[in-house]
């Protein structure tokens, strides 16, 4: 016959491997939510870096009635820590041997940037372009571009 004493050593020995093994899935559930923040922070901040300068392209209407087309875009620095180079993918459906202008105002609407691209394509052309401001341009989170 088994004495109460046996009973509860046995029951406690149970319990805490139970308790153990609840305590380990806890930890690792836990470690799964942390790692998944800590990914989705990551993610989250990559995004906002690519999204910081949030800049928008206007291209005029004579150039789309021309057949100009903007795909993606991005700002960069031209090695003087500032950021005054715009690369911009243009697309053209027709043969275009043209002078674009570039203008960088800020979100207030106000210029602090002008450049000139000539643009000599063959119809269905379409290629990354460079357009480096001035040394002392720098774009701003929020900046317009206009083309024209």
């Amino acid at each position: 016959m088994k004495s109460p004493v046996h009973f509860l050593i046995t029951a406690f020995c149970a319990l805490t491997i139970c308790s153990c093994q609840k305590a380990k899935e806890t930890i690792n559930k836990g470690g799964e939510a942390v790692g998944e923040t800590a990914t989705e922070f990551i993610e989250g901040v990559s995004e906002g870096v690519d999204r910081t300068l949030e800049c928008k392209i206007n291209l005029s209407e004579k150039l789309i009635n021309k057949g100009i087309k903007t795909g993606k875009f991005y700002i960069e620095d031209e090695g003087n820590s500032k950021d005054n180079k715009l690369v911009i993918y243009i697309i053209t459906e027709k043969a275009i041997n043209d002078t674009l202008t570039f203008t960088v105002k800020d979100k207030k609407g106000v210029e602090f940037g002008r450049e000139k691209l000539v643009l000599n394509t063959k119809a269905g052309d379409a290629s990354y372009y460079d357009v480096v401001f001035d040394t002392r341009t720098d774009i701003e989170v929020k900046s317009t571009i206009d083309i024209y």
